[in-house]
């Protein structure tokens, strides 16, 4: 029986062209070597810089992608981030008095917020790439 399996890995890869196509080629941990066209690489793979040990601001600000921030109520705003996975990341911001309502204040602290979840996120999926599954039973 055959059934579906999810990993992560991390690799290392460098610009190639193969047979005029552009592509990267694809190291991994054991040293084996593959390439990959240059669409079918970008969709599946984010950088993490030079050395790959760290999750950055910049890795977390280009995954958290598109934010967008609307009023729901005369105190509440609602902020959406569209993940580079397609995923959308949900905040939501209220002030106790309509009065003091400021729909910029309320996108800032729904985005903090949305970032502050992501750093948590890549970071794991950095720790899962560099040293696999343990204590599979």
């Amino acid at each position: 029986m055959t059934q579906f399996y999810i990993g992560v890995k991390k690799i290392e890869a460098w610009p190639e062209e193969k047979d005029g196509q552009q592509g990267y080629a694809v190291k991994y941990s054991d040293n084996y070597t593959s390439w990959s066209p240059k669409d079918v690489f970008e969709k599946a793979y984010l950088p993490t810089g030079v050395d790959g040990t760290k999750i950055t601001k910049d890795t977390v600000d280009a995954f958290m992608g598109e934010v967008v921030a609307s009023k729901f109520d005369e105190k509440t705003t609602i902020v959406v981030a569209n993940t580079l996975t397609g995923f959308k990341q949900y905040e939501v911001s209220s002030c106790v008095d309509p009065a003091n309502y400021d729909e910029e204040m309320g996108k800032k602290i729904g985005k903090k917020r949305i970032e502050d979840t992501l750093w948590k996120c890549l970071g794991f999926v950095l720790q899962w790439a560099n040293y696999g599954l343990k204590n599979k039973k």
